[in-house]
């Protein structure tokens, strides 16, 4: 499938979620399009973590883990969310790193960044700053932040390396790559690969973590580990193939148990 075809895909269905939450919905696609869909993105976030933020933000958590409980991000820290969403991520980040800190959001798409906006107004949060762009193409300069962080979305890109690549240059020396992503253990069936749905719900287009390993290893980093955090088991993963419309019956004990969220961290050699 063709990147473009995946980034239009990607766009219209984050975009249409965005939508949904602003009309006071979750921003799940009901099993057949968005990382929203259970069992990839339930209960993710501690409620006392939640609790001062704007119900759009919570609403709207896309996601695959919680970043910003795994980064131990510190005060004074510039930290960067790739595909930010609806901001829950950069909110919570803000608060994290200070009035001294900054917390900058990526997405290329308006409606989330309209919403992700919304919340931080209502939110009162000043030491935050939404960007549109692609994560292929960070519009940030070299070695301007400290924390890279991203829930569920590199693996929705086309050119991983790219974005790996970008990561790297974006990062000052001694800085932290600390992403969730849904990870892929071992193969899984080529039917599955080459479902737009499931690139859309985060399967599709997720790393073998072998290679997860090795582009980071390319790209530059070091002190890089796969942490699971979540495995995707026969009931879960027939959950999502039945919401692409595939046999899941089949497929489900293929990819049952090799589907895993996780927290994958590395390192920017120091200067």
């Amino acid at each position: 499938m063709a990147g473009d075809e995946i980034k239009r895909t990607v766009m219209e269905k984050y975009g249409q979620a965005a939508l949904r939450v602003a009309g006071g919905e979750r921003g799940s696609c009901g099993g057949t399009g968005s990382c929203g869909c259970d069992p990839v993105s339930s209960n993710l976030y501690d409620a006392a973590d939640t609790a001062t933020l704007p119900e759009g933000a919570v609403l709207a958590s896309l996601g695959c883990g919680n970043p910003t409980a795994l980064a131990e991000l510190h005060e004074g820290e510039i930290v960067l969310d790739l595909g930010s969403g609806g901001g829950i991520d950069v909110l919570l980040s803000a608060q994290r790193v200070g009035a001294t800190g900054k917390a900058y959001g990526l997405d290329m798409t308006d409606e989330m960044l309209g919403l992700a906006r919304e919340n931080q107004r209502k939110a009162g949060v000043t030491n935050v700053e939404f960007l549109k762009g692609e994560i292929e193409n960070i519009p940030l300069p070299d070695a301007s932040v400290d924390v890279i962080i991203s829930n569920c979305v590199i693996n929705l890109s086309a050119d991983k390396r790219r974005v790996l690549h970008e990561a790297f240059r974006v990062l000052k020396p001694g800085g932290r790559f600390a992403v969730s992503d849904v990870v892929v253990r071992g193969e899984i069936p080529d039917a599955v690969r080459r479902s737009m749905e499931l690139w859309v719900g985060c399967v599709a287009g997720a790393l073998e973590e072998t290679e997860y390993r090795r582009l980071l290893q390319e790209a530059g980093f070091e002190e890089i580990g796969v942490e699971p955090t979540r495995i995707y088991e026969f009931e879960d993963a027939r959950a999502v193939l039945t919401g692409a419309g595939l046999d899941a019956e089949v497929l489900a004990r293929e990819v049952g148990g090799r589907v895993m969220g996780a927290f994958v961290r590395a390192r920017k050699p120091g200067a």
